[in-house]
């Protein structure tokens, strides 16, 4: 019995092998991402890049293990969902209610340290945020945010 079943599952995981996700392999720095609408300091924006953009933007940077199903099935909805909620590639082309309302949603998130997600930077140690990092990010965020923020 114990064996069909693992046969079973050994079978379903090679069919699911050929049943892929759209990868997001986008452009980044088009006309309304965040970095060419707004001028974003140099250390800003590498923050951006590398603990935000792989969710947040309209190309990821895929792990090895992406090519294996259903982790790539996971990670796909993971993007999706992160694009839905905030996308830097597209975030000029927002409404300035929506930009005001998703640089207050970086402060709150980054500053209580729910993004990066802890399942994304378990993967990608390098997107860990640091105290001095998380500051200049909220304050970065704030003042963008007092920019655009009509009076």
């Amino acid at each position: 019995m114990i064996k069909r079943v693992l046969l079973a599952f050994f079978v379903l995981l090679i069919i699911a092998q050929f049943f892929r996700s759209e990868k997001n392999l986008g452009v980044t720095g088009g006309p309304n991402d965040l970095t060419v609408k707004y001028a974003v300091a140099g250390p800003v924006k590498d923050l951006l890049q590398r603990a935000c953009y792989d969710c947040h933007s309209n190309r990821t940077r895929y792990p090895w293990y992406s090519e294996i199903q259903p982790v790539g099935w996971w990670l796909s909805k993971h993007v999706t969902e992160g694009k839905e909620n905030l996308n830097f590639s597209e975030f000029g082309a927002y409404p300035t209610k929506r930009m005001v309302t998703r640089l207050e949603q970086i402060s709150e998130d980054v500053s209580e340290k729910a993004m990066p997600l802890p399942s994304y930077t378990w993967a990608h140690r390098d997107a860990r945020l640091t105290a001095d990092e998380i500051k200049l990010l909220t304050d970065w965020a704030e003042s963008l945010h007092d920019e655009i923020a009509p009076e």
